[in-house]
């Protein structure tokens, strides 16, 4: 008896010790030279605020100016019953690029918290052969369905003109949101040899854990989902609904630093789920940045 007790602590004690071993090891600062290699997308995400009629022109003032080589292709949405988005080439960063606009701070946390939303299956039209367990919030499975099909021709249009071989989706808040289910969406729909790339701001759960896993093993190294400071969007939905975030999260602490918080839902403190435990001690300030000294909105 005393044996096998002895045994299990032993066993415990190498589990707690790999653990932390692993957190010291993957919780890790990014230079500010990696810092600085998001500025063009976070532009991109900034610039999806702005109205279709200068997107689609590119004269839409500092956030078109700070990409100033970028070729426009198509742009669309109303900004109420269709949220503003646009496709183009990028030559600087080699990359098609698809943007989706966010919404309101407030009222989009007042709709991710009164629970009347709930996790639905994926469209099999849109996203053929993805398993029925592989759900998503239905609302914005809903937002991304009245667009996929458009921005799907036109980032084939912009890959086939320019024989690009990269595609990258942007967003912030609820166009976070649409990105990583446009990401998952362009995944099946291009072919093997374009990668796709998923750069998110404040970006909410968007699925239930096998969405998130199957973001992993077919995204996997190319999400990542930017958090600023106590942002209460991030940690909403709640787990406690069975939403998960897809691994990829870089959390901007109080003091600036950039850490790179491995696997879904790190719970560590410097990671946004162990910083900001409930809404009530987020700051919905902190939603629209500044990351890196920019700030969202057109």
């Amino acid at each position: 008896m005393v044996l096998l007790r002895s045994s299990a602590f032993a066993l415990m004690l190498a589990g707690l010790v790999q653990a932390a071993a692993v957190k010291r090891q993957t919780i890790t600062a990014l230079s500010s030279s990696q810092i600085s290699s998001y500025a063009p997308f976070t532009h991109f995400a900034s610039t999806a605020y702005c109205n279709p009629s200068t997107t689609r022109n590119w004269s839409c003032g500092s956030n078109c100016q700070a990409n100033s080589d970028f070729q426009p292709v198509a742009s669309g949405g109303d900004g109420g019953g269709t949220q503003f988005w646009y496709v183009g080439f990028s030559p600087s960063q080699n990359t098609v690029i698809v943007a989706h606009q966010g919404t309101d701070t407030s009222e989009f946390l007042a709709d991710l918290t009164d629970a009347n939303f709930f996790l639905e299956s994926l469209d099999p039209s849109l996203f053929p052969g993805v398993p029925s367990s592989v759900e998503a919030h239905n609302g914005f499975a809903d937002e991304h369905a009245k667009t996929a099909p458009t921005i799907l021709s036109a980032v084939q249009q912009t890959l086939s003109a320019h024989g690009a071989s990269s595609v990258t989706v942007v967003g912030h808040s609820l166009g976070a949101a649409l990105s990583l289910l446009d990401g998952v969406y362009l995944r099946l729909h291009l072919s093997t040899g374009v990668t796709v790339r998923v750069v998110g701001y404040g970006m909410p759960r968007v699925g239930n854990q096998d969405f998130a896993n199957w973001v992993d093993s077919h995204l996997g190294g190319h999400v990542t989902h930017i958090n600023n400071r106590e942002d209460p969007i991030p940690i909403v939905p709640g787990r406690f609904l069975g939403f998960h975030h897809a691994s990829g999260e870089v959390h901007i602490t109080d003091s600036g630093v950039w850490e790179n918080c491995p696997g879904q839902d790190n719970t560590s403190t410097l990671c946004i789920v162990g910083d900001v435990s409930n809404i009530f001690e987020g700051s919905t300030g902190d939603h629209g940045g500044p990351y890196a000294g920019i700030t969202m909105g057109c």
